[in-house]
């Protein structure tokens, strides 16, 4: 068994009650297969986003991408973080996930990021399923990326992902992420988060 396979299995989630298996395995890797994503599954992924919820059903999700190899993605990969860059140039596909941050009347959606973020995880359940990993990023220069892609006024680039398929190998990336890559996974209980009748 390669080193990527185990790699795999030791980052299926150790649950304390059961939940869906694509739940189970889901990770954000920094390491990916050389597979490029066909057109067929860049439509798959957002037709999942496509029939997320939304309140009033607004829809309010954006979404910039571009393949490895095209000027998009050295404009993306050129918004990251510097930390972020040194990984993401793994993955064969990289996005920018925005959203409009007014109602239709002009007010202020405050559900829009919420909405976004539901969009996301249709998407990444759906890249699972596929075989495909996604590894969003908070670390991404927003200001930056509104003027290289010109984005609207009144919308708000909030997050990149990086996106391929499982594979790839752990030495392609540095030392010090490496060892990230082989941590144990770990998650708050739910007593901490999730409380009956009172705040706790």
């Amino acid at each position: 068994m390669t080193t990527l396979e185990q790699l795999q299995l030791d980052n299926i989630a150790k649950n304390d009650y059961q939940i869906y298996p694509l739940l189970k395995q889901r990770y954000s890797p920094r390491i990916f297969s050389n597979q490029d994503l066909t057109e067929n599954d860049v439509n798959r992924l957002f037709e999942a986003i496509r029939w997320s919820a939304s309140c009033y059903n607004w829809q309010p999700w954006r979404f910039i991408y571009a393949h490895k190899g095209s000027e998009g993605y050295d404009k993306i990969m050129d918004c990251l973080s510097e930390f972020n860059q040194k990984w993401a140039g793994n993955a064969p596909f990289l996005m920018l996930a925005a959203y409009k941050k007014n109602t239709p009347e002009g007010e202020e959606n405050f559900h829009a990021l919420h909405d976004l973020g539901l969009s996301l995880g249709n998407m990444t359940v759906q890249a699972e399923y596929m075989g495909i990993g996604l590894h969003h990023m908070a670390g991404v220069d927003w200001k930056k990326a509104h003027e290289v892609f010109n984005v609207p006024e009144g919308f708000h680039i909030s997050t990149a992902i990086a996106v391929g398929y499982y594979g790839g190998e752990l030495n392609n990336l540095p030392e010090d992420l490496r060892e990230q890559e082989r941590a144990e996974r770990t998650r708050k209980p739910q007593k901490e988060f999730a409380f009956e009748g009172s705040w706790k």
